[in-house]
């Protein structure tokens, strides 16, 4: 196409209204037009990265094949896009102001005075470029994170002002912004929130070129009209973007507004047919479901009170749907609190392990910590006793294992190392490389992160599942399987059916007589697209299905 296209996505009233979402849309309905499409998150904390955030307080840390630990935004621009991201699609203000702390320390300003602008901003601009380079896209797509009027978004918005005066043609700002309903007052859409916060971008030297309006119902004419005029755009620029039942609904959404020609038209592109019938499809499938299955989580990271902070566990949530879809199914959600099992596990309580016979499948997600694990143990070995479906994901391979050494090989107290050092019998413990690192509290970046490759063993039910005897899934954790119990707990029934290339780390574990029972040393839902569920789930919903 020649010259690189811009589109930045910046939010309005509240955070947390979809500007993810609606990033990712936009790149999957550009794409349908023929257009080579990449996203980049920009996130305003001074975090380097989100390695060392807490997921009930930020959401679930996405981890990209080459190790890049993310905002969870970047799984929804792989999702959506059908692509793998790296380390050039994500920036925050703690690694641009790194980098430029580094290039003054080194002398590459030659002497020169650094200040924050306009260092900062061009070194922002720098990095948006070397992203879209490296995918050689047409249209790179940025997310910036918060909302408009926050004061450590500044530096990005100057970013967005500059680039845009460089290259007015090549340059779009998209706001995503709230459009409240007062119940009190009927169904009436309020937009004085949206006008001010058009305001405040105009404060910043910047208009939007388009608004996308979310809200709870569709907006009609009238308020499109009061939105335009008072915000200085066409009627044609003021996008509804109503509550919907399957967010992958969206991207069919913005081009029944016609989205795309809109924004094609105002970077002056010339746009190829539109091809979303495989998403649109995908999406009838999801509608069109009859059967549901009931499916436990058993986790932690759940918030508190009656609150579910169901982003501590975004990635397994959507593979879930993944795998649902392709079996004509949907799946109902249960979360379950693991600290519950160990406050009450006495029968007939409201958190008796015999509650878990309700449902027709668990997962235990990955987690680090001491917090509930018991109670997790005791959901898997509820599980296994009593042949439901279960899958685990990192720590939920690592207390599998745990469970089954201490209840089916007898090696009482069983644990690992990073809850007790002192245990009889570590069959989970430490790598030895990432303990040097640990002596010196540095947390950020001490585990096996990222794409790592597995061989998987014939006739299990991970080879089937994968029909491949190579894989590659990505990781983000710091204990392995100890290889001296691998051959007790083989000995007792344990099928390592996945293993690093070397056979020095266990990958995946299962049981031989039971409907599914399979844990994972990795991450598998990082890699499940709509259009593309990934096969362990797919295999786990099949036998959830089968054990109504």
């Amino acid at each position: 196409m020649g010259k690189t296209k811009y589109i930045f996505v910046a939010g309005g009233v509240i955070s947390g209204v979809g500007k993810g979402i609606a990033a990712a849309s936009l790149g999957k309905i550009l794409e349908s037009r023929g257009l080579e499409v990449t996203a980049m998150k920009i996130d305003p904390y001074v975090n380097v990265d989100a390695g060392t955030m807490n997921p009930t307080e930020h959401g679930e840390v996405f981890v990209l094949d080459d190790g890049t630990e993310c905002d969870q935004d970047m799984g929804n621009y792989e999702r959506f896009l059908d692509r793998n991201l790296s380390r050039a699609n994500y920036l925050t203000t703690g690694s641009i102001y790194l980098e430029v702390i580094q290039k003054e320390r080194h002398m590459e300003y030659k002497g020169k005075c650094v200040e924050v602008v306009p260092q900062v901003p061009f070194a922002i601009i720098e990095k948006i470029d070397e992203a879209a380079k490296k995918a050689k896209a047409d249209v790179i797509i940025v997310e910036i994170g918060g909302t408009v009027g926050e004061y450590q978004n500044i530096l990005f918005l100057e970013a967005v002002r500059m680039l845009k005066f460089k290259k007015p043609d090549d340059v779009m700002l998209v706001l995503v912004s709230l459009l409240p309903t007062l119940e009190a007052g009927g169904t009436e859409i309020k937009s004085k929130p949206t006008q001010y916060a058009v305001r405040t971008l105009n404060a910043a030297g910047l208009q939007p070129d388009i608004i996308i309006g979310r809200a709870r119902i569709p907006l009609d004419d009238k308020r499109k009209q009061t939105i335009a005029l008072n915000c200085s755009l066409d009627i044609k620029d003021i996008i509804s973007a109503p509550n919907v039942e399957s967010l992958y609904e969206i991207p069919l959404n913005f081009e029944r507004g016609n989205l795309s020609e809109r924004i094609l038209e105002k970077l002056k592109v010339k746009p190829e047919q539109r091809d979303l019938a495989e998403w649109r499809s995908m999406v009838d499938r999801v509608q069109a479901a009859r059967k549901t299955v009931k499916i436990g989580i058993v986790g932690k990271y759940f918030g508190s009170g009656n609150f579910v902070l169901t982003d501590s566990y975004l990635s397994v949530l959507e593979a879930i749907k993944h795998a649902a879809a392709i079996n004509d199914a949907k799946a109902n959600i249960e979360w379950i609190d693991s600290e519950e099992f160990e406050k009450n596990p006495a029968a007939g309580g409201p958190a008796s392990l015999k509650n878990l016979s309700k449902l027709n499948g668990i997962i235990v997600p990955g987690g680090f910590g001491s917090r509930g694990i018991e109670g997790k143990i005791a959901a898997i070995e509820y599980a296994r006793e009593n042949k439901i479906p279960f899958l685990g994901l990192c720590y939920g391979l690592q207390l599998a294992t745990i469970e089954f050494a201490r209840h089916v090989c007898k090696m009482d107290k069983a644990n690992t190392t990073e809850i007790d050092p002192k245990t009889p019998y570590p069959v989970v413990y430490i790598m030895p490389e990432q303990e040097k690192l640990l002596e010196g509290k540095n947390y950020g970046g001490t585990m096996r992160l990222g794409a790592y490759p597995c061989k998987l063993v014939p006739g299990t039910k991970a080879a089937e599942a994968y029909n491949k005897k190579d894989i590659s899934e990505r990781h983000r954790h710091r204990y392995e399987i100890n290889n001296e119990y691998r051959k007790r707990l083989e000995d007792k029934g344990l099928v390592i059916s996945g293993t690093s290339p070397n056979n020095k780390l266990v990958e995946i574990i299962e049981l031989r007589d039971h409907p599914f029972f399979v844990a994972t040393q990795f991450h598998p839902e990082l890699k499940s697209r709509p259009l593309d569920p990934h096969p362990l789930f797919v295999e786990f919903i099949k036998a959830a299905i089968n054990n109504k």
